[in-house]
């Protein structure tokens, strides 16, 4: 059992302040903590084996037909499907409230 003058002085240490209720609370919980925390270091540390049966199933990163498209193939579609566009960008709603 940690006692309450223990708490405080952890609490003094921390630079925190703690009310009476905090107190109580901390006196039923970090018993509970301390159990937890001697169960984690518990754990074996042994590093387990890798299984073999995991594969990288990703695609490689090469683009199609042998080369990169073209540059600026696409931008009239896209600017298009927009619904506001200003000149060659396409306009949203301002989110950012700018204050100086």
């Amino acid at each position: 059992m940690i006692s309450k003058a223990v708490i405080q002085n952890l609490a003094k240490l921390a630079r925190l302040e703690v009310s009476g209720k905090e107190l109580a609370t901390l006196e039923k919980e970090i018993p509970d903590i301390l159990k937890f925390v001697e169960t984690i270091q518990s754990v074996s540390e042994k590093p387990t084996a890798l299984s073999t049966t995991l594969i990288n199933v990703m695609r490689a990163d090469d683009p199609p037909a042998g080369g990169p498209h073209e540059g600026g193939i696409y931008t009239e579609a896209l600017l298009k499907a927009a619904p506001t566009r200003v000149g060659d960008s396409i306009a949203v709603k301002q989110v950012i409230k700018r204050s100086w």
